[in-house]
Parts: C-alpha cells; sequence; structure tokens
C-alpha cells in the first residue's frame, strides 16, 4: 500500500494536496464565471431533445480517469452553458433566488470541511453555530427562550416536520398514544388538517407521507385577496365536528407561491387556540419579510404560531438548499426524538452534549446554517432590508405598468414580489388565449430572452413574474412585457 499516491484526491496539510485543490478550485472558478455568470440571455433556448442528445454522448463512468480542466471544460459545454441564470435580471420565473456571493463562499467552507450536523463529535462548532442562529430565528419571529429550531433542506421538509408533530402531539394529548412507539391509532383515519386552497401541494403530499392520506387535507375558502377565510374556517370546523372528525392541525400560509398572500395570522391564532389546533405556518416564501422594517408588519401574529416553516434559499438569498424548522415550545421535539448507540446514546443528552439529530427527519446533513451567518454578518439588517424592499417595489411598479396596459390583464396586487398577469386583448376566445399566454411563456424561453412562470386560475392560463433580483429593473421589465405583447399579438393575428 502506498497511501502518499492519493495526496492529490483529498484536501490534506501536504503540499501536493493544497495545490491541487487550488487548481481545482481556480478552474471551477474561471469556467463558472466565463460560461454562466457572464451570459448575455438567462438561457440558452436549448430545449430537452437537444439537451439529452448532448448528454446520451458522454461516458458517466470512464475505464481511465481523465484531467480535471478536460471534465471541467466538458460541463461547461453541458451545463454550464445551458443552466438557467439565476442571476441575469430577466430570470424571474420562480422562487429561484440569485445566491449571495457571501453565501457562495461560504459554500466552499461547507462543502471542503464537510461537517456532519447529526451528532456533536461529527460537527462540534457547527453544532453550536447553528444553535445560536436557530434561536436567534426564533426571537426574530417573536418566540420566546421556550423555543427552538433546527435547519432543513426547505420548506418541503419543515411543513412535513410541522404537520408531523401535529399529528403525534395530537395522538398524545388526546387519544394517550405514542404514534412513534405504536404507530397510528385506529381514530387517525378521521384526522383532518386544514388550509386555504391555495396553500402549498407539499401540505398534502405531507399528509400522504404521515399515513393520513391527501384527503385528510380540507381546503377551506380565500377571501378576494387569496387569503384564507377564518369565516370560513369555522364553517368547516362545525361542518367536522357534525361528521365527526377530528381537526388536528390548521395550516396558514405566508406568502403563497403564485400571489405571495399572506392569511390573517392574528385571527386564525385565536381559532386555533379555540379549537385546540396545531397552527403551523408555512413562512417560506414571506419569512424573509422579517428581514424589513416596511415590511415586517405583516408577519404579525406569527409568534402565536406552534411551528414555522421558513426558507433562506428564496428571500434570504442563500443557494440551494437552505431552510429552517422553528418551533414555539422545544419539548415537542421529544416526540421525533430517538438515539442510536453509536452516535448519540442517551448518556450523551443527560451530559449536555448536543446532538441535533435529536430534532430531525435527517441523519447527515450539511452546515448551511454557515452560509446564511456569513451572509447575515456581511450585509447586516439595512442590507438584507434594502435588497427586499426594493424587490417589493419594483412588483407594485411592475403591477401598475400591467394595470395600466388595455392588451394586459393583472390577477392580483402584489403582496411580496410575485405579479401574476396574462395577454388579454379584448374580444379574444378563452381557449385560444389559454394556447396564446403558453406559447408566449415558451417562445421567451426558446429565444433565451427571459425565463417566466406559467400558472393557472380558474381554467385560465396566467403568466407570473417572480421578482426576487433586486438587480432587475424597471426598463427590463418593461422590455419583457413589450415582448409579450408583441407575441400575443402575432399569435392572435394568425
Amino acid at each position: 500500500m502506498h497511501p502518499e499516491r492519493f495526496e492529490n484526491r483529498f484536501l490534506s496539510n501536504s503540499q501536493e494536496s493544497i495545490s491541487a485543490y487550488r487548481s481545482a478550485i481556480t478552474a471551477a472558478q474561471d469556467v463558472l464565471i466565463k460560461a454562466f455568470a457572464c451570459q448575455e440571455k438567462p438561457y440558452s433556448g436549448a430545449d430537452p431533445e437537444k439537451l439529452a442528445a448532448a448528454f446520451a454522448k458522454l461516458d458517466p463512468y470512464p475505464t481511465t480517469g481523465k484531467q480535471l480542466q478536460t471534465i471541467i471544460n466538458e460541463l461547461s459545454a453541458t451545463i454550464l452553458n445551458h443552466a438557467v441564470v439565476v442571476s441575469h435580471p430577466t430570470c424571474v420565473a420562480h422562487l429561484h433566488c440569485p445566491p449571495l456571493i457571501p453565501a457562495l463562499a461560504a459554500e466552499v467552507l461547507i462543502s471542503a470541511s464537510n461537517q456532519s450536523m447529526d451528532s456533536w463529535d461529527q460537527s462540534p462548532a457547527a453544532t453550536l453555530l447553528e444553535q445560536r442562529l436557530a434561536r436567534w430565528l426564533c426571537q426574530w419571529f417573536g418566540y420566546d427562550s421556550a423555543a427552538d429550531g433546527v435547519f432543513t433542506s426547505g420548506g418541503t421538509q419543515s411543513n412535513f416536520m410541522g404537520l408531523l408533530l401535529a399529528r403525534d402531539y395530537y395522538a398524545q394529548t388526546h387519544l394517550n398514544c405514542s404514534v412513534q412507539r405504536q404507530g397510528l391509532p385506529p381514530q387517525a383515519q378521521c384526522f383532518r388538517i386544514l388550509c386555504s386552497t391555495v396553500s402549498h401541494f407539499t401540505i398534502r403530499q405531507a399528509a400522504a407521507l404521515l399515513g393520513l392520506g391527501e384527503e385528510a387535507v380540507v381546503a377551506v375558502e380565500t377571501d378576494r385577496h387569496n387569503r384564507l377565510c377564518p369565516a370560513a374556517v369555522e364553517r368547516k370546523l362545525r361542518e367536522l365536528q357534525a361528521e365527526e372528525l377530528l381537526p388536528v392541525a390548521l395550516v396558514a400560509t405566508a406568502g403563497t407561491t403564485d400571489f405571495g398572500s399572506i392569511d390573517p395570522l392574528p385571527e386564525l391564532a385565536v381559532l386555533a387556540q379555540k379549537h385546540q389546533l396545531w397552527l403551523h405556518v408555512d413562512a417560506a416564501y414571506g419569512g424573509g419579510l422579517i428581514l424589513s422594517d416596511r415590511h415586517r408588519h405583516q408577519l404579525a401574529g406569527i409568534a402565536a404560531a406552534d411551528s414555522i416553516a421558513v426558507d433562506f434559499h428564496k428571500l434570504f438569498y442563500q443557494p440551494i438548499s437552505c431552510g429552517a424548522f422553528l418551533l414555539r415550545d422545544r419539548t415537542h421535539f421529544h416526540l421525533i426524538e430517538r438515539h442510536a448507540d453509536y452516535l448519540n446514546p442517551e448518556a450523551n443528552e443527560a451530559a449536555g452534549v448536543p446532538d441535533l439529530v435529536t430534532k430531525s427527519v435527517q441523519t447527515t446533513r450539511r452546515f448551511d446554517a454557515l452560509k446564511l451567518w456569513v451572509s447575515l454578518q456581511a450585509l447586516g439588517q439595512k442590507g438584507f432590508a434594502e435588497i427586499v424592499d426594493t424587490t417589493i417595489e419594483l412588483a407594485q411598479e411592475t403591477a401598475g405598468l400591467i394595470e395600466a396596459d388595455a392588451v394586459l390583464e393583472l390577477a392580483n396586487y402584489p403582496t411580496i414580489n410575485a405579479v401574476v398577469f396574462r395577454y388579454c386583448p379584448p374580444h379574444t376566445q378563452a381557449i385560444n388565449l389559454n394556447q396564446i399566454n403558453h406559447r408566449i411563456r415558451t417562445s421567451l424561453m426558446q429565444s433565451g430572452e427571459a425565463v417566466i412562470a406559467q400558472t393557472q386560475i380558474a381554467q385560465q392560463v396566467y403568466l407570473k413574474f417572480t421578482l426576487l433580483n433586486p438587480r432587475t429593473t424597471r426598463a427590463q421589465i418593461t422590455a419583457i412585457l413589450n415582448e409579450v405583447k408583441r407575441l400575443g399579438n402575432c399569435m392572435n393575428s394568425v
């Protein structure tokens, strides 16, 4: 055995290893800047068939390894040249943010140090930093010292954890059943979760994964601003009671995906307390408003929630993936706590050793808290607030442009920074409008000029701008809208 022959493959204290690492990182940086960051358009325009043909020519596992520079050059041609450039000002489709440069620097530290956040002995300092940041987040969202949190992969996992704890808490307190030990009680077939008709699909997904089934999710009507209606929730609760069904949780949304609408949190908190429901707030999108003095008031009442989901790869501008699950009463983490002798024995807990696996549904987990920490340190509250405020201002200006245009129809006045609209000239058939709006979006992406989103309202196809990029200008939005109209008029005249 000759271990020294591996020196240039792993980062260590040898000069050969350090030199190889620097060379690799420099090569990756150079290609990323040239082939990705400096692109003039947000997308190449390549369709799935063209990309599939390119990948079909690549051998995923060659017999003999190649030079790293060669591999990186191949990736430049096949991946980076055909990636959606999320930092481009006209990439405005989804809740897919341009990542902050300080966070990108932190990613280098995260990947190379490779801390695993499940046990203390795998991530000593990282564990303490995550705990510090989780408790700071709890304070910012209005929780007291009894609260705690854990970093997650994003809103999907955080929503799952909220409903997992809601299910198990109800079973424990109302049915004297430990789901962790005994499994679901017979009454679980009657468990119901209430949310709005425009809540995120992961609420239904979580119900399915939790063994309750999607039919356990009761969709409640919204008001004209796409917010969950408290009076409708009351009516639905009475109906469920009459049917001898068991409401276990109420999910409020702070920032719906399409409209950015925020449910009336104070009123829903009162209802949840009155009916002994676990209140979970999906703030994956709107949680970023907590950073802004001008817009934080929209989250008033969120501190009454039993749990909160917040994403940092949206309005906190972190690289994917990065989120958190916050819990008002940390003792509820015991509902999912488990110990493994090789990893986090019970003796560790008794000795005060913080093994974070006890409050997560993941075992191995990245040190994603570091990139948020670095970003907060680099920008500070004022820096983050400026970014958030700028994007909301642009969304409001964009809505004004659309509202004033006779050929465009505005679907919502933005609560945050999502703007839904469609090409809708007078005297055009509804069916034809759906086809035209769909083709407008496709044409924009195929040309590479802009990446915008599509959604549907009452069987009608709409277009959507998600204006997360503070570098996007009014002039660029105006240009996209003009192109939307030009394409629509051409299609409408055929």
